[in-house]
């Protein structure tokens, strides 16, 4: 069985991986941080501060997670309704990729190209959406 998957419900998916993957990565960092026993454990104590490193790799998987509703949400209403468009096609792909960059830049502690990026992703989030309001 093959799926005729269009280009916009291909971004969700991997959208989905890249939300794994802030997971996993922000996880990551924070139990090697804290140790094996605070990951496994209740989490009820207080914690000391984490290092910078840590700290934006999961604020930037927050950060992922305010956006992506949205855009499932967006993405699943083109589909349903079959509203694809030139702008659902592109926004899509501008919202992927912008979000794709902004993990690493926002590691790495990069202000000002971060919330460029950042606002790229909206742009494109917007995007998908035009045929739905239109």
């Amino acid at each position: 069985m093959t799926l005729n998957m269009t280009l916009e419900l291909h971004c969700l998916a991997w959208s989905i991986v890249l939300g794994l993957a802030h997971i996993l990565i922000a996880g990551n960092a924070r139990t090697k941080e804290l140790g094996f026993k605070w990951n496994m454990g209740a989490r009820d104590e207080k914690t000391q501060d984490l290092n910078p490193l840590t700290g934006r790799l999961l604020r930037a998987q927050s950060n992922f997670f305010e956006t992506f509703p949205l855009f499932a949400s967006a993405v699943l209403i083109v589909a349903v309704s079959h509203a694809y468009s030139v702008y659902s096609y592109w926004g899509c792909l501008i919202y992927l990729i912008a979000r794709i960059i902004y993990l690493p830049i926002y590691a790495l502690g990069v202000p000002v190209m971060r919330t460029i990026i950042w606002l790229c992703s909206i742009i494109g989030l917007l995007m998908v959406l035009i045929p739905s309001i239109t």
